[in-house]
């Protein structure tokens, strides 16, 4: 009996209002938990499948999001007003300062600088093409308007997209879904970038991996990373996995996915423009510590203290130093765990010890562990507990540059006290939901995921795999330890 994703066997799926004790009490006022009657398999579900109420949420979502950024839509963006509104978003802003209204396309129009990967570059040329299709003697701000418009609806697909991958990867927890199609910070984040492209594509390289498609894993990550740098991260969650079983054909294979993908839409505009396309890596590598990050907030306190703060060398040396430090300390916990870790709490792990050792933060990164969240630790009091620490960083980020980058009222600004309270707020949430999959992982049977004897339904060929080498035992071979059946809480 296997628990590989994409069939859920004889396993009944799990129902958070009855099985979570932080949501139960909260459904009182709709109606209280789900009953017998109305248990999926034993009724007719008619209209209302599963699947049908998460495309409902997501599209409820959706709606929330565009209301939140309707002030600047109405409003125009403009500095400090976009900040105040909490309504900023990266879209208008680059259409008009890169030049993209003015027929500017990143990495098609030579000599073009554009500060992201390639297949961002693309996704923003391939939008600004068609706003200046259908809106070519336009306004620059109304072809704004509509360069933004047009990206809202692919994100909201895109969305959408995410939460039905979820659900496919989430086995017998698919309403773990709902935490994407809820999710606040993506309400309120998801338009500021195109960060949910590539959680898609990490995503749906997960599912891919889960279903024993190593290789086609591999080329969603490699086009993910060609977006945004982070889903190459979770190789790093199949290479402990592949040490600890002693199977190294899986990573192998994802491996070479993801080089090819990556190389062959890197490759050709290398060799067409090596400065248009270095300048992603130029740009990230002399960048100042950015807002929100660590750095940024112990160099503004150090230079208000008149204390010396950290060059770019020195916080990029730092930042690649930590983070190696907890990656190595994720592959010896993977190792000395005495039940095998899940891949995705090991992709939580890795993602996260990424975005808490990064110079830059942005509160669209937040959406990067949204998806790994549902599936590593799907407890709605800890996902409300990171969320309410990201809403608050996201809160006063924009009251924080509205005075710093703008200029604008005093009475309108936090100062860097608060602000640097809200930054520490966002990582001691991330923290905390790191330290619940890590105490998760030492005490497995707490595991709500490996519940009823299910080894990791999101690993694939290493699901129900025997241990080969850990670093309690060396390298004498070891039997997979599987949890005996725990009923629902």
């Amino acid at each position: 009996m296997t628990s590989g994703t994409g069939g859920r066997g004889p396993y009944r799926i799990s129902i958070p209002s009855r099985s979570d004790a932080f949501l139960r009490p909260l459904v009182e006022g709709i109606g209280g938990p789900l009953g017998r009657h109305a248990d999926p398999g034993r009724v007719s579900a008619r209209w209302f499948t599963l699947q049908r109420v998460l495309i409902l949420f997501t599209v409820c979502s959706a709606v929330l999001a565009a209301v939140a950024k309707n002030p600047c839509r109405v409003g125009g963006w403009s500095s400090p007003d976009h900040f105040y509104r909490a309504c900023y978003s990266d879209w208008p802003e680059l259409y008009q300062s890169r030049g993209l209204g003015e027929g500017v396309l990143p990495f098609i129009t030579p000599g073009a600088l554009f500060e992201y990967p390639v297949l961002l570059g693309l996704l923003a040329s391939a939008t600004a093409f068609i706003v200046d299709a259908v809106a070519g003697g336009a306004e620059i701000q109304s072809k704004a308007l509509l360069f933004f418009d047009l990206n809202m609806v692919l994100v909201a697909g895109v969305w959408l997209l995410t939460v039905l991958v979820t659900l496919r990867l989430a086995s017998r927890r698919p309403w773990d879904a709902a935490i994407v199609a809820t999710a606040p910070v993506i309400i309120l984040s998801g338009s500021i970038n195109w960060d949910l492209w590539a959680v898609l594509l990490a995503t749906a390289g997960m599912l891919a991996f889960a279903r024993d498609r190593p290789v086609l894993a591999g080329i969603l990550w490699g086009l993910g990373t060609a977006v945004k740098l982070y889903p190459v991260l979770l190789l790093g969650a199949v290479l402990v996995l592949s040490l600890r079983s002693g199977r190294y054909r899986p990573f192998l294979a994802a491996l070479a996915g993801t080089a090819g993908a990556w190389l062959v839409v890197n490759v050709p505009f290398l060799l067409r423009d090596p400065e248009g396309w270095g300048y992603f890596l130029t740009f990230s590598k002399t960048r100042d510590a950015g807002f929100s990050s660590g750095w940024y907030v112990y160099n503004a306190l150090a230079r208000q203290a008149d204390v010396a703060a950290l060059s770019p060398a020195a916080v990029n040396i730092g930042a690649v130093g930590i983070f190696g430090l907890a990656c190595a300390g994720v592959a010896v916990l993977t190792l000395r765990a005495e039940r095998r870790p899940r891949f995705a709490q090991l992709a939580l792990l890795i993602v996260g010890a990424f975005i808490l050792c990064n110079k830059v933060y942005s509160p669209q990164y937040a959406l990067w562990l949204v998806p790994l969240v549902a599936l590593a630790v799907p407890r709605w009091r800890v996902v409300f507990v990171w969320q309410l620490g990201e809403v608050l960083h996201w809160w006063a980020v924009w009251l924080y540059l509205g005075g710093m980058t703008s200029g604008g009222a005093p009475e309108h600004n936090l100062g860097l006290g608060v602000y640097a309270w809200a930054v520490v707020a966002h990582i001691l949430g991330t923290a905390y939901i790191m330290a619940v999959v890590v105490s998760e992982i030492l005490a497995p049977r707490q595991d709500l995921v490996r519940r009823i004897g299910i080894d990791d339904p999101h690993s694939g060929p290493f699901d129900d795999a025997p241990d080969r080498f850990t670093l309690h035992s060396r390298l004498r071979p070891r039997k997979a330890v599987r949890a005996g059946p725990l009923g629902e809480r």
